[in-house]
């Protein structure tokens, strides 16, 4: 196997539009206008073809939640794969929240509704039934501040008796160019073990939500899944095995990125799975769950949560990244290889959709749609050699 190299591309399309990213406010109203630059730009699924792709499109599954979700499917439209988007059940804020509480046993709505968003059709009816998902009841009673697809999620769960069969129907509403599936048919809860909320800077506290977690002054060590014996979504798994292709992130890290790796059947799927892993790092820490965090310490966290788990390629902005090197390392004990792209709207900490698009269309030159379990294997089990610099165009 070659050296895992750095791999800088500077400025992958600069004709791109700017698009809006990851972060705060997972249900606000940023995500309606996420990638409103260029729409022109946009496809239905028919973008550029990817290399060795003849005979079908590559199978594409994005994991995430919240807004890194929203950025990642609306770069991923643009291009001709076949996308699922496999969304995180732990949200606990906001409408999501209200409605956990008054429909007890519901699955959150909130992150599922951003999804279809983002793979919604471009044509009226599309766009029509996406504002509309979209748009929070105005007023005083009790709907007041819910989004109107949170509630036709919850009804469709309810008159379908699954899910699963609801996000199916919405996606028919919306003419979705892919499929939104949840990570589990239940409710979970985010656990996390966090320093530094006591008078002794060692001592640990448990620290349950995921709006706790997101937002807690203290340092999150490791976060788990509640239930524990909760049972992954079976379309979800399926999805996972027949991928060419599973991304993680951009998103926040803790409690939308590893989640996923986090439910014990769904974590040994993407860990068998023969299709290449993607991470996509943020452009910048989170306040509160990762402030202070290095771009390598996000792949650390990976590698801790999930020792099995390894990647194909890293890819981050080169702005974002003030030791390449460093970076590297961390990609390279995980198995990556780094590529250093121009993904960032220009003096922000927002992905610019049409330049990760861009970046995407990349990798998946990259990929072997067909691979078998065989092959992913025999990858995972090849001895890699130190990380090494390569060159960079600027």
């Amino acid at each position: 196997m070659p050296d895992r190299q750095v791999v800088d591309h500077a400025d992958a399309n600069p004709n791109s539009s700017a698009g809006r990213g990851e972060g705060a406010d997972r249900e606000g109203g940023a995500a309606r206008a996420e990638e409103q630059g260029d729409e022109s730009g946009q496809s239905n699924g028919s973008g550029p073809a990817t290399a060795g792709t003849a005979g079908r499109r590559p199978k594409v599954v994005a994991l995430g939640g919240g807004h890194g979700l929203h950025v990642m499917l609306s770069a991923f439209v643009r291009l001709d794969v076949d996308i699922t988007a496999v969304v995180t059940v732990a949200d606990d804020g906001g409408s999501s929240g209200r409605l956990r509480r008054e429909v007890p046993g519901i699955v959150p709505p909130g992150d599922l509704r951003m999804a279809l968003a983002a793979l919604s059709s471009p044509d009226p009816s599309g766009t029509l039934w996406s504002t509309t998902f979209q748009h929070r009841f105005r007023g005083e009673g009790a709907l007041t501040g819910h989004p109107v697809g949170n509630v036709v999620l919850v009804g469709l769960s309810q008159v379908l008796g699954d899910p699963v069969a609801a996000l199916d129907a919405a996606a028919g509403l919306l003419g979705a160019r892919g499929r939104v599936l949840p990570m589990a048919c239940q409710p979970l809860d985010i656990v996390a073990e966090v320093q530094g909320l006591d008078e002794d800077p060692a001592a640990l506290r448990t620290i349950r939500g995921q709006v706790a977690v997101a937002s807690t002054p203290g340092q999150v060590r490791t976060v788990a899944l509640a239930p524990a014996d909760a049972v992954a979504c079976a379309e979800a798994m399926a999805a996972i095995a027949d991928a060419d292709l599973i991304t993680f992130g951009p998103g926040s890290w803790f409690t939308s990125v590893l989640p996923h790796l986090l439910l014990p059947d769904l974590a040994a799927a993407i860990i068998g799975a023969r299709g290449s892993r993607l991470v996509v790092l943020n452009l910048a820490a989170q306040q509160g769950e990762t402030e202070g965090f290095s771009p390598e310490q996000h792949l650390d966290v990976l590698s801790a949560h999930a020792p099995n788990l390894r990647v194909d390629s890293v890819l981050a902005d080169r702005g974002a990244v003030a030791l390449p090197q460093r970076l590297a390392s961390a990609a390279a004990r995980l198995g990556a290889r780094l590529d250093l792209h121009d993904v960032a709207v220009p003096g922000t900490a927002r992905h610019d959709v049409g330049k990760l698009s861009a970046s995407l269309a990349a990798v998946l030159h990259g990929v072997t749609p067909g691979r078998t379990a065989a092959d992913r294997q025999a990858t995972d089990g090849a001895v890699l050699a130190p990380p090494v610099l390569g060159a960079i165009r600027t």
